[in-house]
């Protein structure tokens, strides 16, 4: 078994709040962590990958909750022709913002 995240450390790494992650699990249902026997949720790295594909959808590509479902539901690619490349740098260069926010201290609701 793989690396499993709680839910504090699964925002942390995606910029999010725990209660975003709360309200994603309750309309994709593909989003079912496991729990531990005191309810804590665990998500694996596929939770952590379906979750940055739901929060580029509706944060990047500014999608609906429904238009975002119903992507994912086709099993539609999540980056148009052309932007493939592009996806893991821009990944990046994200964490790498986020990294620069928590040192220079902007980030404290992170």
């Amino acid at each position: 078994m793989g690396k499993m995240y709680r839910i504090g450390e699964a925002a942390r790494l995606l910029n999010l709040k725990t209660y975003v992650l709360r309200f994603w699990e309750t309309e994709f249902p593909q989003l079912t962590p496991q729990r531990t026997d005191k309810g804590q949720r665990l998500y694996t790295e596929e939770h952590i990958a379906l979750l940055r594909a739901i929060r580029h959808l509706l944060h990047e590509k500014g999608m609906t909750i429904e238009g975002a479902k119903k992507r994912l539901q086709e099993g539609a690619p999540l980056a148009a022709e052309g932007e493939e490349h592009d996806a893991p740098l821009a990944e990046i260069i994200e964490e790498l913002e986020d990294i620069r926010r928590l040192l220079v201290g902007d980030g404290a609701d992170i």
